[in-house]
């Protein structure tokens, strides 16, 4: 049978659960509350909800995140390991030896106020907060360990997605005169293929092919590879680049010295030569952008943008939309063509 029995002014549960006696305390000394939670937990063995074991008030956040990290690290991108590195180095402190059970959403929502008050940008927020939200979602569903997740019920916090920045004609030429020469060439190639910055310093000879006019553009952020076309620009510059260095493994981009380009050296540089040609708020990423727009807005469809970019879904690409009213002018010029076919069908009938 099911029932309470009192223990030091607290309420105990005592019942039979798979044949086998459980007593666990209901953790309060208010009668009424222990029959709520003893109604509760009737409810979750009808319904196969209930573990004997309750890993919710054994397990603490702090091996929650060590299981994920074990778990899900390998999966990822290392720029994204990084990126979970510098979210947990928050959160730890403040959650990391608090069982699950203890994770409430009103507590969530209190860290999200510390953190802005500690002025974190709202997209660095929403990035510790994503990674708390996944990490329950697998002690949920996969390992059992918590029943809810508390930040199903937390909102993220609001992002204001910055304003697309792209280069002008006039600023294009400024960039490229303040750029040494093998800048000059990345900043040529970013632009006229929309690569990444990651993808850029990752092409490797292997993946050019002259033959066909292609390029693959492996390790991507999301794990998959596309193959993009070159233009008689990029053609051009790799072909030279080819012949001078006489070169046809190995990294495409390197130093002037012909050492592994790293990120912090591009980026420098890049900010130099930007500053050098008076161009403000300009990133390495906003290349990207520039592409993009540029395609758009000289009437390439959203869908074929989205696939030279890599983008997995349209939502990423559906930011460039408001470029092409141009594109979308053939989607009702061809109404009338269908009415001119109409009417000299007619007059050859007549």
């Amino acid at each position: 049978a099911m029932g309470l029995v009192k223990r030091n002014h607290v309420w105990w549960m005592s019942f039979m659960y798979q044949g086998r006696q459980v007593r666990r305390s209901t953790g309060t000394t208010d009668k009424r509350l222990a029959e709520s939670i003893l109604c509760k937990v009737k409810v979750q063995i009808a319904e196969g909800q209930f573990f004997e074991r309750r890993e919710d008030v054994e397990r603490t956040f702090q091996e929650m995140m060590d299981r994920y990290v074990q778990e899900r690290a390998v999966m990822k991108a290392p720029k994204s390991r990084v990126r979970d590195r510098a979210a947990l180095n928050h959160l730890l402190p403040v959650f990391g030896n608090k069982v699950l059970a203890a994770m409430s959403p009103k507590l969530l929502a209190a860290y999200k106020a510390q953190r802005r008050s500690e002025q974190a940008a709202p997209a660095t927020i929403n990035k510790e907060l994503q990674l708390v939200r996944h990490a329950f979602n697998l002690a949920m569903r996969e390992w059992e360990w918590c029943r809810e997740n508390p930040m199903h019920r937390v909102s993220m916090e609001p992002v204001r997605n910055e304003v697309d920045r792209w280069l002008t004609a006039d600023e294009e030429d400024r960039l490229l005169g303040a750029s040494s020469p093998w800048l000059h060439e990345i900043i040529r190639f970013a632009l006229n293929t929309g690569m990444r910055q990651g993808e850029i310093l990752n092409l490797q000879w292997q993946d050019v092919d002259f033959t066909r006019g292609t390029l693959i553009v492996m390790k991507s952020k999301n794990g998959t590879r596309r193959t993009i076309p070159l233009n008689s620009t990029v053609y051009e510059l790799l072909a030279a680049k080819q012949a001078a260095t006489g070169t046809s493994c190995g990294p495409v981009f390197k130093t002037p010295l012909g050492n592994t380009l790293q990120v912090r050296f591009l980026v420098r540089e890049f900010c130099e030569a930007r500053n050098r040609a008076g161009i403000p708020d300009f990133r390495f990423h906003d290349m990207r952008h520039t592409f993009a727009t540029r395609l758009v807005q000289r009437g390439i469809d959203l869908y074929k943008v989205q696939r030279l970019l890599g983008h997995k879904t349209g939502t990423m690409t559906q930011r460039y939309a408001h470029h092409s009213p141009e594109s979308l002018r053939d989607g009702v010029n061809v109404l009338e063509e269908v009415r001119q076919d109409r009417v000299s069908t007619n007059l050859a009938q007549g």
